[in-house]
């Protein structure tokens, strides 16, 4: 339907500024076949998914700390909060001119704009554990590597899936805007010189193939394993 009333729209306005959707898919295609899209989009995948395991190894392990050590919670909860204001734009000119434009600096940028929103998520989820589980462990004796795989995992893997989700949607905006920034190639990159031409076709092209491989990457991947992983919950009538 959107497709449908954008197409409608584009004849109706009829303008170079306000492009088709047909005119955006035949400039995608042109530039996956004949242009850099496909090595622009490698780029920046690869900067986005070095960034998010980073980070998600970090804040996971940062939140469990947070979430079972109240002293520790107590003396960082302060910097978490900052790190979860502090305005990514700020981090990325900062590591700019300290690291020079440097797929090093883009990394890190995104990594420490993404960790403080994982690690407070993995705390609250460390935070609302049943307490009653920790008991049926110790009644029953487990060890340690059991309650690990039985108790505590299975309540921690819905949180770490959120912050997987929150922070990869907030992972992929910044990427891009980091890439406009300055960088060697890229979908922000691209967009960037496209946009001092004027050129809105190549930019919806280059902003509707990352959006495809986003979407791609949601109901391909996270979400068949997010119903995988949570499937021993019960179903809410």
């Amino acid at each position: 339907m959107l497709l449908v009333l954008w197409q409608g729209l584009s004849m109706l306005v009829a303008h170079r500024l306000f492009p088709s959707p047909v005119a955006v898919s035949l400039q995608m295609w042109d530039a996956a076949i004949n242009g850099p899209l496909l090595i622009d989009l490698g780029r920046t995948l690869l900067r986005a998914s070095i960034a998010f395991v980073v980070a998600m190894v970090l804040g996971s392990a940062l939140g469990i700390g947070l979430g079972r050590v109240r002293w520790a919670d107590r003396l960082f909860s302060g910097w978490l909060l900052v790190g979860l204001n502090l305005p990514a734009i700020v981090v990325a000119i900062v590591l700019y001119i300290w690291l020079g434009l440097t797929d090093l600096a883009l990394i890190l940028a995104v990594t420490i704009n993404k960790l403080p929103l994982v690690t407070s998520i993995v705390r609250e989820g460390v935070r609302s554990f049943a307490h009653e589980f920790d008991e049926l462990g110790a009644v029953f004796r487990m060890s340690v590597w059991r309650r690990l795989r039985l108790i505590f995992v299975p309540q921690l893997v819905p949180f770490v899936l959120a912050a997987a989700r929150t922070g990869l949607s907030l992972i992929w905006k910044i990427v891009l805007v980091f890439e406009v920034l300055g960088s060697d190639g890229g979908v922000g990159y691209r967009i960037a010189i496209q946009f001092q031409f004027f050129d809105i076709t190549g930019i919806l092209a280059y902003t509707t193939a990352f959006i495809l491989v986003v979407l791609a990457f949601e109901y391909g991947f996270l979400r068949p394993l997010e119903r995988r992983v949570v499937r021993w919950r019960p179903v809410q009538p």
